[in-house]
């Protein structure tokens, strides 16, 4: 049994000797040269002012959420509009318009749900 994994683990075991040799020579042969800006955060050429934690509220978050959501959706919808054509070709044509149309208006009693609880409101 092992025979048939053997040359899987001699790949493997190349491939990790490869990568540690190669962290070993350039930490070996590379330069060294310390610098006080070279540790610091680089963001638009300006220095970074207070801390990278900002609390945001959870309405940030459901708005987001809620545009991926229907962003996603909408990638749906492109991709009934592109074989639209050939579905009808196949006799389906209905069968698929029908279930679109109740997909669509699904979609609009979720987003019209969110708007009455007020999830895309981005202050409260």
């Amino acid at each position: 049994m092992l025979q048939h994994y053997l040359p899987i683990l001699v790949l493997l075991g190349l491939v990790l000797g490869f990568a540690v040799v190669n962290i070993i020579i350039s930490d070996l042969l590379g330069g060294h040269r310390r610098a006080r800006g070279k540790a610091e955060a680089y963001e638009c050429g300006m220095k970074p002012v207070g801390t990278a934690r900002i609390r945001l509220s959870i309405h940030f978050y459901l708005v987001a959420v809620l545009f991926i959501l229907f962003d996603v959706e909408s990638i749906f919808l492109i991709l009934w509009a592109v074989g639209a054509k050939s579905f009808t070709q196949a006799g389906v044509g209905l069968f698929v318009f029908t279930e679109i149309v109740l997909f669509v208006g699904l979609l609009v009693l979720a987003l019209a749900y969110a708007w009455r609880k007020g999830g895309l409101d981005w202050d409260r």
